[in-house]
């Protein structure tokens, strides 16, 4: 990221790190990104931590205090695999979220099961609800990418754009 905000064709990108729990519940987790960035003078903003369902079972209160302290700094957060764990409607108004992501396994299954339209499309509105946007991963057919812009998703990852690649210059 630091090499990139000097490339007019690259200034714009930004990177998404999943999270582990074991990285998350290090007590010097929260100072080494931050510690990071300052070194590298990479944009904080550029920078979106994953975190999952399954990090909120344990301390909420620690993990809010972490997020927090992070997002001070500009660093983004995305609540990965939502709807597929632990979530309670009261822990994700209490998360300092920008994003949620939609599970690759809502999406695989888009033209086979209504089922799997009806919880993207609930995911994508109490998304767009609470101010945040969403994101669908997994996404492999243009089927796929249609059926999430009819339901209101405009945000995409997943081998209909690109398979994962190696960070270079």
């Amino acid at each position: 990221m630091a090499q990139w905000k000097a490339l007019p064709d690259k200034q714009h990108l930004s990177i998404a790190v999943n999270i582990s729990a074991v990285q998350f519940q290090d007590p010097k987790f929260a100072q080494q990104v931050i510690s990071l960035l300052d070194q590298t003078q990479a944009p904080a903003d550029h920078l979106e931590l994953e975190i999952t369902e399954s990090m909120l079972i344990s301390d909420l209160d620690k993990i809010i205090d972490i997020l927090l302290l992070l997002k001070t700094k500009g660093i983004r957060f995305s609540l990965d695999d939502f709807g597929t764990g632990y979530s309670s409607l009261d822990r994700l108004t209490n998360l300092p979220l920008d994003q949620l992501k939609i599970d690759q396994r809502f999406v695989r299954n888009l033209d086979k099961h209504t089922r799997d339209a009806a919880v993207a499309k609930t995911i994508i509105d109490l998304g767009r609800n609470l101010g945040l946007s969403v994101i669908a991963e997994g996404v492999e057919t243009e089927y796929q990418r249609e059926r999430l812009l009819e339901l209101g998703c405009y945000q995409f990852q997943g081998y209909l754009f690109s398979k994962p690649a190696l960070l270079s210059e």
